[in-house]
């Protein structure tokens, strides 16, 4: 057995300087931007609990989330879980970089960039309580599809890491799908419909195939332990009835506009006109390689290369939207959609391989560079201007909540542990909207809105762990009976006089203005 020295000297000698480089431009540009999220404790609606959470989410699926969380402990500790994803996400890159084969060392920081800066990880890092057992999810998915590319037996270890990816976050198996699509549709253009092909796509439909029925098999298992049974959130009770569904046909339809709309209109891969620009220019080299390489082109390459475009135009928003299969009701949020930054990185891969092999593959290397700097570029600076909002949430709501528990401390009759009713909407005709990022932010989940309190959980939650106030407020059947009765109906809103009020022993707060 070798020294611990030993060890980190041999693992230094397989690393490649590029594989080096990959994860440390990971590492240094993931800080750079997104240092505010590690640095701050701005929680979101969902983190005003999780001071401390245990992550046992097995009833949603999650059945190996508490162990990939527990390694930074179950507290909330922004620095120590946003470094730690970091290195998950500079891991994935290497793999990547190694998986499609790419020497140059400006386009491996480039794939590092578009990894840690996508804006669903600015997203996640709105739940950052999670975020690096997220990001270990996402690198597991990533590491399937290498490990059936690069070993013997491969298929069979990386089913056992989609296995775990999908037992961390089952939003990640499109990852997999789509990288393990473009790995065999790349394969087939370049060597041909041959044996060796088929065999290659039967791995991988194998190592998916295997790694879902044993991350099902696991899930059912633990199930059992622990004597539980699957959360209707999300839909994830309905795994077992996934393609029997009434409604296939449906959520096939909207898998596609889902895709179309969120990829062209959603304000999140294209944010900004900068973006469009460069996305344009990336279009037109890939359009001059071709263009510049067509007689060099066999004609049989050429028109298997035709043929799996038309397959991808099909396939792809299929792959990427894959878990709307579970169901057509689904909250699909930006977290859940990671996938579409591989896309990415598959197209830089793409324009790689068509340059040409002359004087002019200078000039569009250039031109491919710069497209996708900006990229990067532009979404860091989309994750900053969330991050901004997200510090004025907290800022806001630690404003209007300090006006309002002092509010409820000076009602006639308040004693610890009264009993107080409230809904915990803030009223937009006294608080009226104040937030400018909405263009930015609107599809950001965690990151969009004004205030991170909308219920009196959140309150409980936020006025215990950030003001130092335990309240006691009814339950939610309580407050049903109370929220319609004509005492609290006729209610101002807060911060009108006859907002907070005593009434047969509870203490009444209205902060919403809905008329009724």
């Amino acid at each position: 057995m070798n020294t611990p020295g030993l060890f980190v000297k041999n693992l230094k000698n397989r690393i490649s300087p590029l594989a080096g480089v990959t994860f440390v431009s990971a590492i240094i540009i993931g800080l750079l931007v997104h240092m505010p999220a590690f640095m701050g404790d701005f929680p979101n609606h969902d983190g005003l609990g999780s001071i401390y959470f245990d992550q046992n989410m097995i009833t949603s699926g999650r059945w190996f989330l508490m162990i990939a969380c527990g390694i930074s402990s179950f507290y909330t500790l922004p620095w120590v879980s946003g470094v730690l994803a970091l290195c998950y996400l500079g891991i994935a890159s290497m793999l990547l970089i190694d998986l499609f084969k790419i020497k140059d060392e400006v386009f491996a920081v480039i794939v590092s960039g578009l990894i840690v800066t996508f804006p669903s990880f600015s997203s996640t890092c709105a739940y950052i309580y999670t975020l690096d057992g997220y990001m270990m999810g996402l690198m597991l998915a990533v590491l399937a599809v290498w490990l059936t590319d690069r070993l013997k037996k491969g298929q069979i270890w990386g089913a056992v890491a989609l296995a775990f990816s999908m037992g961390i976050y089952q939003a990640y198996l499109p990852v997999c799908a789509l990288l393990s699509f473009y790995v065999v549709a790349k394969n087939f253009v370049i060597k041909g419909f041959n044996k060796k092909s088929f065999s290659t796509l039967g791995r991988y439909v194998f190592m998916g195939a295997f790694g879902g029925a044993l991350y099902y098999g696991l899930l059912k298992i633990l199930l059992f332990i622990q004597g539980k049974d699957l959360d209707t959130y999300q839909g994830i009770n309905d795994l077992e009835s996934v393609g029997h569904s009434a409604g296939l046909i449906d959520n096939l339809k909207n898998m596609y506009k889902d895709f179309v709309v969120f990829s062209f209109k959603g304000k999140i891969i294209i944010p900004n006109f900068f973006v469009l620009a460069a996305l344009i220019l990336i279009a037109g080299c890939v359009v001059v390689s071709l263009f510049v390489r067509f007689k060099d082109l066999e004609k049989k390459a050429l028109a298997r290369g035709l043929a799996i475009c038309a397959v991808s135009v099909v396939a792809v928003p299929l792959l990427c939207n894959m878990i709307m299969l579970i169901s057509g009701n689904l909250t699909y949020h930006l977290v859940m959609r990671y996938q579409w930054v591989f896309l990415l990185v598959c197209l830089l891969d793409m324009s790689l391989l068509l340059l040409p092999i002359k004087d002019k593959k200078r000039i569009l290397m250039w031109v491919l560079s710069l497209g996708f700097a900006v990229f990067v570029f532009n979404y860091g600076i989309c994750d900053n201007i969330g991050y901004s909002n997200l510090s004025k949430k907290y800022e806001r709501t630690y404003a209007f909540c300090t006006r309002l528990l002092d509010r409820i401390e000076q009602t006639p009759g308040y004693t610890h542990g009264v009993p107080i009713a409230m809904v915990g909407v803030v009223g937009d005709k006294e608080y009226p909207e104040s937030d400018i990022t909405g263009d930015v932010t609107g599809n950001m989940i965690g990151l969009s809105g004004e205030y991170l309190v909308y219920t009196a959980e959140n309150y409980r939650a936020f006025m215990k762990n950030y003001l130092g106030a335990d309240l006691n407020f009814v339950s939610v059947e309580e407050m049903g009976i109370i929220y319609n009765s004509e005492e609290y109906i006729n209610m101002p809103s807060f911060p009108n006089p006859g907002s907070v009020k005593m009434v047969d022993g509870v203490i009444y707060v209205k902060t919403e203005n809905f008329e009724r």
